[in-house]
């Protein structure tokens, strides 16, 4: 599934220790998509039968306009239903000590932020972390600073957050302005040439017109584009063109670029999948492949089992299933030294009729592989290496 309410590509989720950290297998919460979509919620849940869902197409749609309709938002169904922050950490983790190494990474970029989940996370474990998020959707980017940043504590003055397009981040616009209590403790030789611009007062709201060229921020060390969102890039000339965004973004000094993707023969035609949480059931659902543009379209419903409502297209996007060597060349024209792929095999889609087979287990892993045989349903970390 894409990133939280982009449409196209047009819309873009310690301690202070110097010693190198890698997260413990229990700290290593699994991604559970199936194929796409899942939850990182290790409670059981159930598919769909097909007498529930027909009964399900009777109920009403959520308008979420209604103040009287007191449904949970779709951003935090999206949330819960598609997002697992602490796995996506503790494999950036590894990756950055891995294939940079030499210091502990610091410095996030997430682009196609959403509600910036991630990045929320991202400053809670180290007082020394700060964050930068770049979204298209202004809503969305409303909707975290209220239920997302203003709830991270001290946190909150380490995150910069702007609202633009991923092809054009130097014209993206702030909308909260942080980073700026983190920088007082770093080393004069971890910000390198410069530290976050402090004009205004930590946390608040910035001046209209500031732009993310304008803004001095730290050294990136890791930039991350997750939930598929580089499929709302739909053509190569873009996909390009993003990548050598990134190498731009990142310290000098070496950093990494994580995305993710999925595959499989299930992939390349049309497919619903339903997934049962305790309050509602999540569906992907997945159009047609055209093979020609190798292109699809994506929506994402919920039904409101107490609210007896449905939130139908709640998400929907437009997307290019890029494949792995496509998405290898790419980077490798950018200008990344090298690509690395980690991947793992999803459950068989003809098989998810039952609640075992609905799930991934926890110790299935990602693995980084130089190649991989073709299956029903896979995931894919892929990461670049920048100097």
């Amino acid at each position: 599934m894409g990133k939280r309410g982009k449409k196209g590509h047009q819309q873009q989720k310690t301690s202070r220790s110097k010693e190198y950290y890698y997260a413990s297998e229990g700290e290593q919460e699994e991604r559970n998509h199936v194929i796409l979509p899942s939850s990182s919620d290790d409670e059981e849940k159930e598919t769909k039968t097909d007498n529930e869902e027909a009964e399900e197409e009777h109920e009403g749609i959520v308008d979420q306009s209604n103040p009287n309709d007191k449904c949970p938002s779709k951003f935090s169904l999206y949330q819960e239903s598609v997002q697992s922050p602490k796995g996506d950490i503790s494999y950036l983790q590894k990756f950055f000590l891995m294939y940079v190494g030499g210091r502990q990474p610091l410095h996030l970029q997430e682009d196609f932020c959403g509600t910036a989940l991630l990045s929320a996370e991202w400053l809670r474990t180290d007082s020394r972390r700060t964050a930068v998020g770049v979204d298209m959707d202004l809503e969305t980017l409303d909707w975290s600073l209220h239920n997302n940043v203003d709830k991270i504590g001290a946190g909150y003055s380490r995150i910069s957050l702007f609202h633009g397009d991923v092809l054009k981040p130097k014209e993206a616009r702030l909308v909260k302005c942080g980073i700026q209590d983190s920088m007082e403790d770093m080393k004069l030789d971890d910000c390198e040439e410069g530290s976050m611009e402090t004009d205004t007062g930590t946390g608040s709201q910035m001046k209209d017109g500031l732009v993310k060229e304008n803004c001095v921020l730290p050294p990136i060390d890791i930039v991350c584009a997750f939930n598929y969102s580089c499929c709302c890039l739909q053509k190569r000339t873009d996909l390009v063109l993003y990548f050598k965004h990134v190498i731009d973004t990142l310290s000098k000094k070496g950093g990494i670029f994580a995305m993710d993707v999925y595959g499989g023969t299930s992939s390349e035609h049309g497919l619903r999948l339903q997934r049962r949480f305790p309050n509602f059931t999540y569906t992907w659902e997945q159009e047609e492949f055209d093979i020609l543009h190798r292109t699809t379209r994506i929506s994402l419903h919920y039904n409101l089992r107490k609210q007896q409502r449905k939130i139908r297209h709640a998400f929907s996007y437009s997307w290019r299933l890029w494949s792995l060597p496509e998405i290898k060349d790419c980077m490798e024209e950018a200008g990344f030294k090298s690509v690395h792929f980690w991947i793992r095999e999803m459950p068989d889609t003809k098989d998810m009729k039952s609640t075992e087979g609905f799930g991934v287990g926890r110790d299935v892993k990602y693995e980084e592989v130089s190649s991989f045989k073709q299956q029903d349903a896979w995931n894919a970390y892929i990461v670049g290496v920048s100097k």
